[in-house]
C-alpha cells in the first residue's frame, strides 16, 4: 500500500508562502525535505527544516502508515516546537495526497505539478464557509 507514495519519495526544496489569516501573519520562507521508505516499507517518513522571513524556523518528523485494520492511510506530524497533530490520508488519484487533520477544521493536499514539483496545500473554511489557504509550499525534487 506504501508504493502510491512513490510521487513523493526523495529530497526537496520547499518554498513557503502563508498569507496573513487566522492562523498566521504573511511569511515567505523556504527549507529542504525528504521522503524515505521505512521499516521494511511499512511507513513513509517526512523530515524537513525551514527558514522564515520573520526569523522563526521549524522543523518537523512526520510518519505516514496504512492501517489494515480500518483501510486508510494514517499520518502522524511532530514539530520540534513540541507540537504534534495527527490526520487520515486518502488519494484522490495516483498523484494527489489529500489530509483531513484531526481535531481541527485543516485539510491538505499533496499534488503532483510535475516531474520534480509537487503542491502542498493547508486550506481552513473562513467566515463565508469557503475554504481559504493557510499555507502553500512548492516542493522541487533536488
Amino acid at each position: 500500500m506504501m508504493k502510491k507514495f512513490c510521487f513523493l519519495l526523495g529530497n526537496w526544496r520547499l518554498d513557503y508562502r502563508v498569507p496573513q489569516s487566522a492562523l498566521s501573519e504573511a511569511v515567505t520562507g523556504q527549507g529542504t525535505g525528504v521522503f524515505r521508505r521505512a521499516l521494511d516499507d511499512k511507513y513513509v517518513f517526512f523530515d524537513y527544516s525551514s527558514s522564515f522571513s520573520n526569523g522563526t524556523a521549524a522543523g518537523a518528523h512526520a510518519i505516514f502508515a496504512w492501517d489494515a485494520k480500518i483501510g486508510i492511510y494514517r499520518y502522524w506530524w511532530f514539530e520540534d516546537s513540541g507540537v504534534f497533530l495527527t490526520a487520515t490520508c486518502q488519494f484522490i488519484n495516483d498523484e494527489t495526497l489529500f489530509l483531513n487533520w484531526h481535531d481541527t477544521l485543516l485539510t491538505q493536499t499533496f499534488a503532483k505539478a510535475g516531474p520534480n514539483r509537487v503542491i502542498l496545500r493547508m486550506e481552513q473554511p473562513n467566515s463565508q464557509a469557503r475554504q481559504e489557504t493557510v499555507l502553500e509550499v512548492l516542493l522541487t525534487r533536488e
